[in-house]
């Protein structure tokens, strides 16, 4: 396993915490609907937004935008590992993901985080902030390695 940047404070009791990275897929304030089907791309309904260090992101009372996080996590074959957010900012009402926190086994790249607000306040992002947590899963039965759409991935 590779973490990088890495550094022993993110160690915790029994998972790894990561920071947010500086970019972010948001909406285009598109209004309609959206057919979902097998040729779906959410490159057509959002833009990518990029931080610098001294910038944040308001992230409204029920928005949903994703984001990447500021480390490079790559697996063994034989370990696959789960984002998980913080509790301590799960009591606010900010998520981390909404469906998909699952890391292949072999998989490597910034993770997406699926971030949304479900409280009434307006939650303030920033570059850095150590905003969630990997937690290890050992494979059983070894397959094959992760080789999807999102693999290597450094943009969500």
């Amino acid at each position: 396993m590779k973490i990088s940047p890495y550094s022993e404070d993110l160690i915790q009791a029994g998972s790894i915490d990561l920071h947010l990275g500086d970019t972010f897929r948001i909406f285009d304030n598109r209004k309609g609907e959206i057919k979902l089907d097998d040729n779906f791309d959410v490159n057509g309904y959002t833009k990518i937004i990029k931080l610098e260090d001294d910038e944040y992101l308001k992230l409204k009372p029920g928005e949903f935008i994703t984001g990447i996080t500021h480390e490079f996590v790559e697996l063994p074959i034989e370990l696959g590992g789960w984002i998980e957010g913080r509790s301590k900012f799960a009591r606010i009402g900010l998520t981390v993901h909404a469906t998909s926190g699952f890391i292949h086994p072999g998989s490597k790249g910034n993770q997406v985080l699926e971030i949304n607000n479900l409280s009434p306040y307006i939650l303030i992002l920033t570059p850095k902030l150590r905003i969630c947590q990997i937690v290890f899963e050992k494979v059983s039965k070894i397959g094959k390695p992760y080789q999807g759409r999102y693999h290597g991935q450094i943009s969500p």
